[in-house]
């Protein structure tokens, strides 16, 4: 199934642009999604730390991507 990605701060520039359509399979987790994302950003296992949210809300790593899922990365947050 083919899914669009929303990128924000960090995670814009090292994708490229602030939307990224891939392609995984079918029943995929968050897992799965963040192995897939470190083989072709490596750079994104150079952050501290980042989060996937699915639908508006922190994805755990088991939870199930649906492809009307909107899928955003998070990246770091630096405070203030």
């Amino acid at each position: 199934m083919i899914i669009k990605i929303l990128a924000f701060g960090i995670t814009k520039d090292i994708f490229g642009g602030s939307e990224k359509k891939i392609e995984i399979n079918e029943g995929a987790s968050v897992k799965v999604l963040k192995e897939f994302l470190e083989k072709d950003f490596p750079e994104l296992k150079k952050l501290k730390s980042y989060f996937i949210a699915i639908d508006d809300e922190y994805a755990e790593d088991n939870q199930i991507i649906e492809v009307s899922n909107e899928i955003a990365i998070i990246p770091p947050v630096s405070g203030g």
